[in-house]
């Protein structure tokens, strides 16, 4: 008997509701142009239905540009 595809399913349904919160926000019709956008859309994704309860996570980096 395989004890560990009970919570592997539920990982699966927890990142697919976490998708469709990411799409019903609008996250994966935007341009992945900076880390910010694209760490929020992974954020908001596995937050999973943690974000139909209030959570929305943000994600903000600043990365250093190269000298000249």
């Amino acid at each position: 008997m395989r004890y560990g595809s009970g919570g592997a399913i539920l990982l699966v349904i927890w990142l697919i509701i976490g998708a469709a919160a990411a799409g019903q926000r609008g996250y994966f019709d935007r341009s992945n142009e900076n880390c910010a956008t694209l760490g929020t859309t992974t954020v908001a994704v596995i937050a999973g239905p943690l974000n139909y309860m209030g959570v929305n996570p943000k994600i903000d980096c600043d990365l250093p540009q190269p000298s000249r």
